[in-house]
């Protein structure tokens, strides 16, 4: 419906044969791009010619979802005939105080196959776009159950817009499309990508906690015999397992085949006294420690070289037993299979052979790079080359550097800035600095909180609508909630400062990451630190220019990225990007702002 960006046309030619071709296809392309309209429109064109009769749009977080709703919405104002559903999860859909699906509990549920085929044929004849509150306005008026509602509207659309879990996470998978056996040809559109390695990890992953299993027998101990045996026998092989923890950060495992054994005998157990007791006290501590059990057994089914199994003593005491999926790509080719296509897309999806390897396991597929359309002279890069943000040299003195660095950039123009850190205490580090100083009292400085809730997160972005007579300088964590999927465009944004090169902080999980992959001869710090770490910064210093009128400056703050190595990592935008000490930042900053406001 648009006249193509610079760029554009390649990429809607590149997802549209990907489909013709049943191929995969990863693309980086940068902010401004389009990547959402030229990913649906060439997909939508295949469904039309058959090539594909289902479109799923798979993102991170709820606003993706939007964009996906928004671009769907203008291409029917030109005419498409598509018809599409949002999928929300069912905690935030349940019009109860908690939610419990007995229609007992449920004035929705009771009743609710009687009613809700008209609901379906209602919403299906009369809207095209439903959205929530499509779905929520007709479960009202139909007073049926509005998360199943919305599934069963899923089987009447073309279009269904969801998270990763309902088509890649074994709990939570939508079964009506991906059950064993099944698939159809259907599209896969996943937003974001970057954040899929990470999550996938969690999804195929489980883990058994030994103070949850004595919780439970606890609790079973004057209830049933059997149970409570059995319990005690799962206790006694996960103390084993402790024992083996002791003066160690983790216990690595070649087997839990003795758990397993125990398991399967407290499983069947628990199912007969479950159904046949359906009210007790506790009973919902009960039931998640079930699922907990039986998640871990059917992790264990799906066990390969991809996995560790390692035990481990918690911060707080517990013991956990984990089955850590630490390269999820087979488990995710596998739902990939139900699909014709799939198409990963980001704006930072660098080194790309990183995320195949992760996401599809196959260096072959289909990649391409799509160049950033905006000007490069309407913003500022520069790396700093005399400060880090080096553990081991975290100091007053280096805070002392940073803070510097931050007054220049938010004193050289009034307006609204952004600045990450790797990590909350970094950041409060730097802030009991910044507010000790006097030449910092003629700006606003605002920090993000550890726990925000959607109100907090609303009330800390609406800081930015407007430029007021001070500056604002707002500390952020990478990889954050405000790191990336927020839209601060124009002069609502400009200028970001990027502190240290964003490394995971260092615990046993990344280690045992860098340990598996260097085991198969390749470098575990780059794959459990600097690729992650990488996308971080990509991110962050991506919230300054998002449309050709941004304007801005993008200031990284460590000596590690005049490396070889971390420059490499660059995007080919960046290419103008100039590394600098302080006492050249002044000029370069002045010299930016009196070219770009005059």
């Amino acid at each position: 419906p648009f006249v193509y960006r610079d760029g554009q046309k390649d990429l809607v030619t590149s997802v549209y044969r990907t489909i013709l071709r049943k191929k995969k296809l990863f693309i980086q392309a940068p902010t401004g791009v389009g990547k959402t309209i030229a990913t649906i429109f060439p997909s939508v064109k295949a469904m039309g010619e058959n090539l594909g009769d289902k479109l799923f749009y798979l993102t991170a977080k709820t606003i993706a979802g939007t964009v996906a709703h928004e671009t769907f919405r203008t291409l029917r104002q030109c005419g498409l005939d598509f018809k599409s559903v949002g999928i929300t999860a069912k905690e935030k859909l349940c019009v109860c105080d908690e939610t419990n699906c007995n229609p007992v509990h449920c004035e929705r549920a009771k009743g609710h196959y009687d009613r809700v085929n008209n609901a379906i044929y209602d919403v299906i004849t009369n809207e095209s776009d439903i959205t929530r509150e499509v779905v929520e306005e007709y479960a009202l008026k139909h007073n049926v159950c509005p998360f199943e509602f919305c599934l069963d509207i899923s089987n009447w659309v073309d279009g269904i817009v969801c998270d990763y879990n309902y088509a890649f996470d074994p709990s939570a998978s939508l079964k009506r499309y991906f059950s064993e056996g099944g698939s159809g040809k259907y599209i896969f559109l996943v937003d974001e990508a970057h954040n899929l390695v990470d999550r996938a990890r969690e999804m195929y992953s489980a883990s058994l906690s030994k103070d949850k299993v004595l919780e439970v027998k606890r609790i079973m101990k004057t209830r049933d015999k059997k149970i409570t045996a059995a319990l005690e026998r799962v206790n006694k092989v996960l103390l084993g397992y402790k024992r083996q923890c002791e003066d160690m950060p983790y216990y690595l495992m070649d087997t839990t085949a003795d758990l397993e054994i125990q398991l399967m005998r407290l499983r069947s157990y628990m199912e007969k006294y479950m159904e046949h007791h359906k009210e007790f006290e506790n009973r919902d501590i009960v039931l998640d420690f079930y699922f907990d059990m039986l998640t871990y057994m059917e992790t264990v089914e799906r066990l390969d070289e991809s996995y560790r199994i390692y035990g481990r003593v918690m911060e707080n005491g517990e013991f956990k037993v984990h089955l850590m999926c630490i390269n999820p790509s087979n488990n995710l080719k596998m739902c990939m299979e139900k699909a014709v296509s799939t198409v990963f897309f980001s704006a930072t999806l660098l080194p790309v052979n990183y995320y195949k390897e992760l996401l599809s396991g196959n260096k072959d597929d289909y990649a391409m790079y799509v160049d950033s359309p905006f000007k490069q002279e309407n913003r500022l890069i520069f790396a700093a080359t005399d400060v880090t943000s080096k553990y081991n040299r975290r100091n007053r003195n280096e805070y002392e550097k940073i803070a510097n660095y931050i007054h220049k950039v938010v004193s050289s123009k009034i307006g609204n800035y952004m600045i990450f850190f790797p990590s909350y205490s970094l950041l409060k580090a730097v802030y009991e600095v910044v507010i000790e100083r006097k030449d910092f009292e003629d700006m606003i400085v605002v920090c993000q909180q550890s726990s925000m809730t959607e109100k907090d997160r609303e009330e800390f972005l609406s800081q930015f609508e407007t430029v007021g007579d001070k500056s604002l300088a707002a500390f952020c964590v990478m990889g954050g909630i405000f790191s990336e999927g927020i839209d601060l465009t124009n002069d609502k944004l400009i200028g970001t400062v990027v502190v240290g090169t964003g490394l995971p902080q260092v615990c046993v999980e990344r280690e045992i990451i860098a340990t598996y992959f260097k085991e198969m001869g390749m470098n575990g710090f780059d794959y459990a630190y600097k690729y992650p770490g990488m996308n971080k910064v990509l991110q962050a210093a991506g919230r300054v220019i998002r449309t050709h009128e941004d304007t801005g400056i993008i200031a990284l703050l460590d000596e590690r990225f005049a490396s070889r190595e971390y420059a490499a990592l660059f995007p080919r935008e960046w290419n103008d990007l100039s590394y600098i000490t302080s006492r050249e930042a002044d000029k370069k900053i002045d010299e930016f702002i009196e070219r770009i406001y005059g």
